[in-house]
């Protein structure tokens, strides 16, 4: 596999562009420097001169809460999908190599803004200003697919035949407690599972 070069990093984006990307339309539409000045205000953040790594901007760290609940993420998964995605890492102005915030960085972040009492002013004004640009704000949805042990068990030959053609076998028909200790799917050590986060 041939390592990726910075032309091929701009052909991506060109291509996600093509497809509609999202936020890509939210950056054009709102200026998130206009919030600058009130997310500075309720973090209150020290002026550095006790030393201590310097806080992530705070207009970074609110479009990761922008990410966060267009796409209904929690903080782990939301560090990981900045850095898996090329679409959220041009939404947040992060190059491969710069650092992005970790899981606990952006709980703490959010956590800060909602004890100042200002996390719902923040998004409402958010909320207006892309209603105001023709756009109707809506939360979406990410699909996870996670890979589970599922349950080992033995079955008899002419159980997994019934089972591989959607049937109960017989013998397990009269037998409630061993309906309910079999997983009729479990037929490979591993077993896909798929759930909405809503």
């Amino acid at each position: 596999m041939k390592q990726a070069g910075f032309f091929d990093v701009e052909e991506l984006l060109a291509r996600l562009s093509g497809l509609g990307d999202q936020l890509e339309a939210f950056s054009r539409t709102v200026d998130f420097e206009a919030f600058r000045p009130d997310l500075e205000k309720a973090l209150a953040y020290s002026d550095g001169s006790k030393g201590g790594r310097p806080p992530f901007d705070p207009v970074l760290m609110f479009k990761i809460l922008v990410i966060q609940t267009l796409n209904n993420l929690s903080d782990e998964r939301t560090e990981y999908l900045i850095n898996d995605r090329q679409s959220f890492m041009r939404f947040l102005g992060l190059g491969l190599s710069d650092r992005v915030p970790d899981a606990k960085t952006v709980w703490l972040f959010r956590e800060r803004l909602t004890q100042a009492g200002a996390i719902d002013g923040l998004f409402n004004r958010f909320d207006a200003t892309l209603r105001n640009a023709g756009y109707l704000p809506m939360s979406g949805q990410i699909l996870d697919a996670t890979l589970v042990a599922a349950p080992k068990q033995q079955n008899t030959n002419a159980e997994k035949a019934d089972l591989r053609e959607g049937r109960i076998p017989e013998d397990w028909q009269d037998k409630p407690s061993k309906l309910s200790h079999k997983d009729r799917h479990a037929r490979w050590t591993l077993e896909s599972v798929m759930y909405f986060r809503a």
